[in-house]
């Protein structure tokens, strides 16, 4: 089974249910899973020959939030290369606005540039027509889990 460093961006802390959630489900398929609410790159480097799984919502601005923010500048201004990394992606956002998902899609795209390799497709949260994200990623977080 795979070690999975769970990295959550979070305002008002939708993605990180989403995260308790996610690290439930893969626990109980075996996976050994960490969530990282605050994470610094060190952190990040334990699982780059591993699995990464990044949830994170968006602010209407199509920013990250704060608390991912600064990893997300290191791993662009520091790392580099990341090809052994496997990993994949939610991310939470509000269809109302013109930058939907778009901190998410900007993570997605740099870790592209950077050679690693997306697991599955990315699950896009719309919190127009989804009240309860937790529960609404179930299905996709338990189809992921299985292709690891």
């Amino acid at each position: 089974m795979a070690k999975i460093g769970v990295f959550v961006g979070t305002v008002y802390g939708n993605a990180l249910a989403v995260a308790e959630e996610a690290q439930q489900i893969l626990g109980r398929q075996g996976h050994e899973v960490k969530v990282f609410e605050d994470a610094t790159l060190a952190q990040w480097q334990e699982y780059r020959q591993q699995v990464v799984l990044v949830i994170t919502s968006t602010t209407g601005q199509g920013k990250l939030p704060d608390n991912i923010r600064p990893l997300y500048a290191e791993l662009n201004d520091k790392l580099g290369h990341q090809s052994d990394l496997r990993y994949g992606m939610i991310v939470l956002g509000d269809r109302s606005y013109d930058t939907f998902c778009g901190g998410g899609r900007a993570f997605d795209e740099l870790l592209q540039e950077q050679g690693a390799k997306r697991i599955g497709d990315i699950l896009l949260i719309d919190a127009i027509e989804v009240v309860e994200p937790e529960a609404f990623s179930q299905d996709w977080i338990e189809h992921w889990g299985a292709l690891l």
